[in-house]
């Protein structure tokens, strides 16, 4: 589904290497964590997925082609929630429908499957000012998925909310993958996040950025609170804890 092949990417401008030799497979309906210390490139990385940005060396590919800027096969969301201010909740998930032409009638009945998924029924008429950090969230997500995109990329989009709120949102983020398969590339700098929701977390390290280990996650799903819980779940994010520190220390 994804190829990243010895990506590079330098910002000439700012003499600043910020990818190195990055190298990454990642399958089809996959969910992969990115975390690492910041500035290791991890929003670089998904710049170059999204097509907002390119590589200086490398390829970057999906099913084959490269990767020449945005489309309609990679939904985004960023950890703010750029939702429109002026548009109801369901508005906001029927725009990239409508925008692509949908006919009124489907667009509504995609639009509400995708809030019930994400528990926002009771709130579809509301506004998102209206709305709570992880409500307004949680239909940034029903937006992306509105329109089938085969990729989902995200960039620390939990990052701004509070701790209980943060946790809501990985075990409702989990129930609507596993009933909507997506590939899913995930960025975080929180290492439970990232080995609570992952098949397998990508540590990297910067100063280039650069991937120093990939960890397989055998947990399996669904992922519970017992399981966070678990000797299994805290062995594989001290692991994950202990290249993720590392890196921070020696760069």
């Amino acid at each position: 589904m994804i190829k990243l092949q010895h990506v590079r990417k330098v910002f000439a401008d700012a003499n600043f290497t910020a990818l190195g030799d990055v190298s990454l497979d990642i399958s089809d309906n996959e969910f992969v964590t990115v975390v690492g210390p910041s500035g290791c490139g991890k929003t670089t990385v998904m710049n170059i997925l999204a097509g907002l940005d390119f590589p200086t060396g490398g390829q970057a590919l999906v099913d084959g082609e490269t990767i020449s800027g945005p489309g309609p096969d990679r939904g985004v969301i960023f950890q703010q929630y750029a939702l429109f201010p002026w548009l109801t909740v369901r508005k906001n998930v029927e725009f990239g429908l409508r925008t692509a032409g949908v006919p009124r009638a489907e667009r509504r009945r995609t639009a509400e499957h995708f809030i019930d998924l994400v528990g926002l029924s009771d709130f579809a008429d509301a506004l998102p000012r209206t709305l709570s950090g992880g409500m307004k969230q949680r239909c940034a997500i029903a937006r992306a998925y509105a329109v089938n995109p085969s990729i989902l990329l995200m960039d620390e989009p939990f990052g701004a909310v509070d701790a209980l709120t943060r946790v809501r949102l990985q075990e409702q983020l989990l129930r609507t993958w596993s009933q909507e398969k997506r590939t899913v590339v995930f960025i975080t700098h929180d290492v439970d996040e990232a080995v609570f929701l992952a098949n397998r977390v990508v540590v990297m390290a910067a100063r280039p950025g650069r991937i120093v280990e990939v960890v397989d996650v055998d947990l399996p799903y669904p992922r519970t609170e017992e399981m966070r819980l678990s000797p299994a779940f805290t062995a594989l994010r001290n692991r994950v804890w202990s290249a993720v520190y590392h890196q921070e220390t020696v760069a």
